[in-house]
Order: C-alpha cells, then structure tokens, then sequence
C-alpha cells in the first residue's frame, strides 16, 4: 500500500488563526507553560554556560558551523536571516533569545518559550562540532547535510512523503513502539526519533537510516536536527527569503506537516522543544494521560491509546492519505527507495550486464491491450534456486486517449522510481542495461514476479492519470524470450534515438535537467541536450521535453542556453546557476563538451566511464558489461566508485553509448580522435554508426580499426604498440594534459 498527501481545508486558514481559540482562557493550562517557561530557561542557560566556555576556549572568532551545508546555523538563519559563522556572533543572538522568555504564563508566551529552546538547542549542537570530528556511526545520524535534503526535501514539500513524524521519549514497550514506526513507514512518512526509542527501534531490528527516511538522533537536544531538516526544506523549495520569520513558519505549517509523538515521562526541557514545534505550526501528540492544566486542544495533546495514536496524529494535523491499494505483500512507499541490497541479502538478480536484460514501456491502440493483465513467462520466483542470476524483461503496454510516442520513454524511466519504492526491491539502469535485484526479506514475504506488473499498473495509473487510461504487463524470464524481446526492444530504442537526428545543440533555446537520480547521487544533475543524452542512455532531449510537458514540477526542467562563457567548451552561466543551485551547491561550474575542464557530475546509471590514458595522449572507454580490466588499471567497479555519486572529477566521466557517436563528444579536448581503446562489446554495438560518424569527422572509416580493445590487450604497454602500428591520430594531437 502506498498513500499521498492530499491538502485539508483547516489548513488554508492564516498563520495565527490556526492558534486563535485554542487555550480556554477562563481556564488556561498554567501548569504546562510553567514548564515551558522553566525548560526555556534550563536551555538557554545550558547554551549560554557551552558558548561561554567555548569563547574562552576557541576564542570569538573561532568558526562555527554543521558540516556539509550552506545554511550556516540552519534555524537561526531561517528566522532571523543572521549567517553565523563564528563564535561571538551567537553571544547577541543568545541574549536575545533569553530576554524574550517571559515569566507571564499564556500560549503566545509559551511558543516564544519555544523559539527560544530551539535557538539554544541549535546552539548547543553546534558546538558538538567544533573540533569537526565524525560525532556519529550508523545507524546515528545527527546533523544531516544538504545532500540528504536535496535528497528528500522536495518529496517531503511536494507531498511525496505526507509528512514528518518526530518520534521521543521511551515507548512502553520495544513492540509498541515497532508497531508505530512500521506504520509510519509503510505510509511514507520521514521519521526523525530520539531519546530512548533509538535503542527500541535497534533492539526491534527495524529498518534505520538514511536509506529509510527513519533518522536517529540521539538525546536531549539533538532532538534538533529534525527541526533544522524541516527549516532548510523550506529554504530549499520554499522560494521565501531567509529572516522573513513568520512567512517561513506559515510554510512549515503548510508544507512540511510536521508532528510530535512523545511517549513516556516528560522533563521541562522537553517540554520547551514541545514549544519549539508548536511555534512553527507542528502539534505535539503525548501517549499518557496528562491532567486537564497540561493539554491545548488540537495542539497539546494527551492520548495514550498506542493503537490510534498514528490515525489521531494524522487527523490533528490535517493530513489526509489518498490510499492506493496495490496487491503486494511488500511495503510501498518512498522510504524504501534508497534501500540497498547486497548480494549476501539478495534472493535472485537479473540484468547489470550479468544477464540479459531489458525494460520497455509501448504505447498501443485499445484493441491491443487487456487493461490490469500481468502475465509471467518462464519460470517464477519459487523455481528458481537462491542467489540466482537469471535473464529478465520487463514489456509494459500503455493505452491512453492523451498518450503520445514521445511519453514512452519518460513513463519507462519511472520504472526506476517505483521497482524502488518496494521494499526489498532494487533497481538502476535503463533500458537493456538495467539491473534489479529482490531480497531473501521479500521472497519470504511472498513476492512473484508478478508483483512487479501489480505495481507498475497501480503506480503509472495513480501518477499519471492525464495520459495513462489503461496499463498490461509481461515479465519475461524464459532467457530465448528475453533475448527475443530484446532484440524488439533494441528497434523501439534506436526509432526513438533516431527522432534526434535532426536535433543540433545550436537548434535550440533550452536545455533539459534530469534529476532522478538524486535518490542515489544527490549532487548530481545531468544536463540533457540534443547532441547529449543523459548518462543513463535512456533519456534524451526530446524525453526531457515530453516529461516536462507531463510534469512541470518534474525532474526534467528546462534550462535556457544564456550567457555564453566558452562556446567550444559548451559553458553558459544559465547552465552554470542551474547546476550549482541543484547540487546542494557544490558544482559551480560544467561544461558540455569537455571532460577534463569541469566535465558533467555522474551519479551511478551511466552506461559507460571515460578515463584518461596520458601514455596515449587519449581517452579510453569501458561499460557495465566489460568487467575485466582496462588500460587504465581500473575495470569499471572500480571506476564507478571514483567517478560516480554526483562528484566531478576531470579527465574521467560517466556517459552513455550513444554519446560517443555525437560530434560534441569530447569536442573540447579533440572528440572521437582521442579515443584509443574501448571493448569489443561496444564497438560492435556502435557498429556502422561509428565508422559513419568517424567519416563524418574526417577520421576515416578506417578509423575504428586504429581503436584497440580487449584482443589487443588491457594495459598501456600492451597497446600502445598497437596504436603506433595503426598511426592513431590521439599520438600527434596536441598534449591533453
């Protein structure tokens, strides 16, 4: 099952209406202000005696700051708008935030409270960070860098993920407290957990971790680190200027859809955090029974049944599922996208250029389809031994009255998205490179293949409902089939790579993103042009246009071609801005066209890596499929792990086969004529296309025969006879390095 956010009227109202009325002011809940007021107190305090001792230790210029973000201290920024980055700018922000602590006890006062503790916990942590140590192991998390936001904050906005669950204090039991978490999981939501429910949630064996949206924190004020996540959501995607405090709040409120579950007692520090999630617009959930002057109505919350705790918490804060039921006994949900599976937890795998593979998405005509219909040929999961690397395909018929040929692809990239929602599946790659794997957890579960089709006809028809009418699916695992159907595949990949023909870079205005990726490498964007596919292979320029015609808010934006900086290298300051403000602001600069001056990031789906070869003056190329070594002295396991992850790194990157025959390929640095060596596989599968655009590039035909390959060896000294023999142009062109 897997649920969406869909928008509760009661959350329309203006910012302060929402508290308007909450407090019976005949009657007010003296005694839980108190303890806001006294926790306040006891942070602000703390925050005040750390700070002191670490002026007169550092002294107040000594930085201070997270690792791995931009937002400086995250809540003061988004606030206050105040860019901290050393240790005497937080003395006045601290005293400020003690002289707002006022001893008249009412609701605004206590949510002032609030503020304040969130601004002295944010203190305190940052000075866990002085001495920039690796504070935390797995599964702890602490302070979560800006990777980690871009990698879910725009789902955790857009309502991808329905809401934030902040999960303290002690459960009264380790499988209360499963049941809870499991729920919450199974429903999509990010869960930040701290206090002793960590060791319950690790003594229950649940799944933790950055892959899981289920983050633990720790205790007292690393509590924290869940609201600075929510805080830097907000600038990310919000598009509201840090300081505009009460705009940024209105946005938590609306956006983020934060609450609080707190199970067991409850001291006036925490209390005051309570505040703190209160002040942005978050409710606040307890599981005891508290007495009548320590509840607000719809805010503070006394309700120990466990069972209903989760649907009470929904209901307060206006977060209605849209429910889709999907006939699988797996979970469904983004949390489990960034599961991995290795290969001592995997039951069965196919594809990853270990086997043949293939997926392929087809639009056809309302005669030609058997709308729900999913059928397995060859055998099934339970015939098949553990550990099993088998042939695969994956043929997907879609008939929709609004569907066009150029959706095709787009629809088949998400194939990618929803094999990963499930959890104990796993998927990367594309098109026949793809490679899935499913989980020992999974089978036991029950899984069949034909819960693959089961998902991909709830998922395409829950996502995309304007185009999407009917949807059959046919998984095929008999290997003559596969290599059938692959072969049909092939034709239906190269009439869509050949719609490109006509395409030049310079016939165009706009560029096209592509960041699916992200869930994987979350400082990666590729920059899709007509001559530059992505890396993947799978999506070209025309893809990005047809899926930013089906999803505007997409991962597919256009990105217009201004400010030309260097027309050979491909580098436009439109691109530029582009690429910095969607890699968590860590790329400043790409070219299109070259791989040694700020060549394009690379995530993990490329379907080949370039590496430099200096004692050649060129380049060589390998693939997924090629596993040996390479004249480089990496084969591509080990390549992928330098160049993959959203890192630039010059004189190697990631790219997809069809690249190879662009004229751009590599233009900056000498374009085909550099390229010396590359498996037989692929030169093969470039076949004709690669002599004719050799000749196209005045190399000559003959050309491809000076490339050398596998046969003629795998190392520097083993080729580069070859390629004296053969008189390879890369030997007398100008030095690369």
């Amino acid at each position: 099952m897997t649920e969406t956010g869909v928008r509760s009227k009661e959350w329309e109202k203006s910012f302060e209406e929402i508290y308007e009325g909450a407090v019976d002011e005949s009657n007010p809940p003296l005694a839980l202000f108190q303890k806001a007021y006294d926790g306040a107190i006891i942070a602000t305090s703390y925050a005040e005696i750390l700070l002191s001792q670490a002026i007169r230790r550092y002294g107040p210029d000594h930085p201070v700051g997270y690792p791995d973000t931009g937002y400086y201290l995250p809540v003061i920024m988004n606030l206050s708008g105040e860019k901290v980055t050393k240790l005497g700018e937080l003395v006045p922000i601290l005293n400020r935030m003690r002289n707002q602590i006022k001893e008249e006890l009412n609701f605004y006062n206590a949510r002032l409270c609030g503020e304040s503790t969130a601004y002295a916990a944010e203190i305190i942590e940052a000075l866990r960070y002085l001495k920039g140590e690796k504070l935390h192991v797995d599964p702890w998390t602490g302070f979560l860098g800006d990777p980690v936001v871009r990698r879910y904050g725009i789902l955790l906005v857009d309502w991808t993920i329905p809401g934030q669950a902040v999960i303290v204090g002690k459960a009264k039991s380790t499988e209360a407290l499963a049941k809870i978490v499991s729920d919450l999981q199974n429903k999509g939501f990010m869960i930040f957990m701290a206090y002793e429910v960590v060791d319950q949630a690790i003594e229950a064996g649940l799944k933790l971790g950055i892959d899981f949206i289920t983050f633990t924190l720790g205790n007292f004020t690393q509590v924290i680190h869940a609201v600075n996540y929510a805080l830097r959501a907000g600038l990310a995607f919000g598009g509201i200027a840090p300081g505009l405090r009460e705009e940024q709040r209105d946005y938590q409120r609306r956006r983020v859809r934060a609450f609080v579950l707190h199970f067991g007692e409850r001291d006036e520090v925490q209390v005051a955090a309570h505040f703190a999630a209160i002040f942005l617009g978050f409710p606040v959930l307890v599981a005891e029974e508290l007495p009548a002057d320590e509840q607000i109505p719809n805010w503070y919350i006394s309700h120990p049944d466990y069972d209903t705790l989760v649907q009470v918490a929904l209901e307060v804060r206006g977060i209605k599922l849209k429910i889709l039921d999907i006939p699988v006994p797996f979970a469904v949900a983004p949390a489990f996208e960034g599961e991995a599976i290795r290969k001592k937890d995997m039951y069965l795998e196919f594809g990853g250029g270990r086997t043949p593979s293939f997926e392929l998405v087809k639009m056809v005509g309302e005669n030609e389809i058997e709308d729900g219909k999913v059928e397995v040929i060859g055998p099934d999961v339970d015939q098949i031994e553990p550990g099993s690397a088998i042939s695969g395909g994956i043929y997907v018929k879609i008939y929709g009255r609004k569907m066009q040929e150029d959706f095709e692809g787009v629809l088949e990239r998400r194939i990618h998205d929803f094999v990963n929602y499930g959890e104990g599946l796993w998927h990367t790659g594309q098109r026949n490179t793809c490679w899935y794997r499913v989980s020992n957890d999974c089978v036991a579960k029950g899984f069949r293949f034909r819960h693959y089709g089961d998902l991909l006809i709830a998922k395409f028809k829950d996502d995309f409902p304007a185009i999407v009418d009917r949807v059959q699916v046919t998984i095929y695992t008999d290997p003559k089939l596969v290599e059938e159907k692959l072969e049909e595949a092939r034709e239906v990949y190269a009439r869509r790579d050949a719609r490109l023909a006509g395409l030049t870079d310079e016939s165009v205005e706009v560029f096209y993103s592509c960041t699916l990726c992200q869930s994987f490498a979350p400082n990666h964007v590729c920059v899709v042009t007509p001559e530059r596919l992505g890396l993947c292979g799978a999506v070209s320029w025309l893809d990005g246009k047809a899926s930013n015609e089906i999803d505007p808010t997409g991962p597919n934006q256009p990105i217009k071609k201004e400010g030309v900086i260097d027309e050979g290298k491909g580098i436009w300051t439109s691109v530029n801005e582009f690429v910095y403000n969607n890699t968590n602001r860590n790329i400043e600069e790409c070219s299109m066209y070259s791989f040694i001056d700020r060549p394009m990031t690379s995530c993990g789906c490329f379907e080949c890596i370039m590496a430099i070869v200096p004692e050649a003056n060129g380049v060589m190329i390998t693939t997924r499929e090629h596993g040996g070594m390479t004249p480089c002295g990496m084969n591509f396991s080990t390549l992928a792990g330098t160049v993959g992850g959203g890192i630039q790194t010059p004189g190697f990157m990631g790219h997809g086969r069809a690249f190879i025959l662009s004229k751009k390929f590599i233009k900056a640095d000498g374009g085909l004529a550099r390229l010396v060596w590359m498996p037989k596989e692929l030169k093969d599968w470039l076949g004709d296309d690669l002599r004719k655009s050799a000749e196209a590039q005045g190399l000559g035909a003959d050309f491809v025969d000076k490339i050398a390959d596998e046969t003629v060896g795998t190392s520097t000294e083993e080729i580069l006879p070859f390629l004296e023999e053969k008189g390879h142009p890369a030997l007398t062109m100008e030095p690369l390095m």
